[in-house]
């Protein structure tokens, strides 16, 4: 039985086709695929729990993002779970989308609405809600823009969208927890949206940037956390990011890599202004 504040009939519709990437069905999967096809191959990966992918316009990071995706094309999940910071509205907890699903050029993704209510009821920082998702000041893309790579690398699977508004400690360890807790037994695969530094020199970016890569391969969210705190290092989807980190441990992947790394300087060729990208994969080993 679904709770009172879940509507199966709402979709949330794509906002950012045609900016973020392209509108037109076919020349967004050709996009895609000519990505993981330029994408090394990861050889050496065992079943992938977890993800970092970057989350600007594909001209800048689908390269990038491509890389991640590469580790787990082809494979099969029941259900991923997508989590975002929030860019445009602030709130207190993080969101489980109370919809029922998620829509791109590529088709509709349906939300595992059972899993939707199990994760989003016992946890108070962990809510059901529309906040993030359709409502507030815009709509959010660090989700949205993950969905087309998802729909081309895995075809079909069932869809848990989760936003965090707020990324401090107690929103981070309790989406972990619950997430560890909900996803026992289950083929789930967990995506981190986050980009990294925004608006450095690309020299002082890239050092920044590596305080984040080497709490990832680390393994240590707490490292992560404590880093971006001082300001040590930046990442707009840190707690996404620590979330992901704590979740898939528990979840049973012992490994940490960072595939692949690089900043918007190398795109355009402005190095004075840069923002910095990784994909990062958490397996079995």
């Amino acid at each position: 039985m679904l709770t009172e504040n879940q509507n199966p009939n709402v979709f949330r519709h794509s906002h950012y086709a045609g900016s973020f990437y392209p509108s037109d069905p076919v020349k967004l999967a050709h996009a895609i695929e000519n990505m993981l096809k330029e994408a090394t191959a990861d050889t050496d990966a065992g079943p992938v729990v977890g993800l970092v992918s970057p989350h600007a316009g594909y001209v800048y990071s689908g390269g990038c993002a491509a890389v991640g995706y590469r580790a787990v094309q082809g494979r099969k999940y029941d259900v991923v779970v997508v989590i975002a910071p929030s860019h445009q509205t602030f709130f207190d907890n993080a969101s489980v989308f109370n919809g029922g699903a998620y829509e791109t050029p590529l088709g509709v993704i349906y939300v595992d609405l059972e899993l939707a209510k199990e994760i989003g009821n016992v946890h108070p920082k962990i809510v059901l809600s529309a906040t993030g998702h359709t409502g507030g000041r815009a709509p959010e893309h660090a989700l949205e823009v993950q969905l087309p790579f998802l729909q081309i690398a895995l075809g079909d699977f069932a869809l848990i969208p989760i936003v965090m508004g707020n990324q401090e400690q107690d929103v981070v360890t309790g989406l972990a927890e619950v997430l560890a807790a909900k996803l026992t037994g289950k083929n789930a695969l967990i995506v981190a949206s986050s980009d990294l530094s925004h608006y450095h020199q690309a020299i002082q970016a890239q050092k920044m940037d590596d305080g984040v890569i080497d709490a990832i391969e680390k393994y240590d969210w707490r490292l992560l956390h404590d880093r971006v705190a001082s300001g040590a290092a930046q990442a707009c989807g840190a707690g996404p990011i620590m979330s992901c980190m704590y979740a898939a441990k528990r979840l049973g992947a012992n490994r940490a890599r960072v595939v692949r790394y690089t900043h918007s300087g190398l795109v355009t060729g402005d190095n004075a202004e840069v923002v910095g990208y990784l994909a990062a994969v958490f397996d079995r080993k």
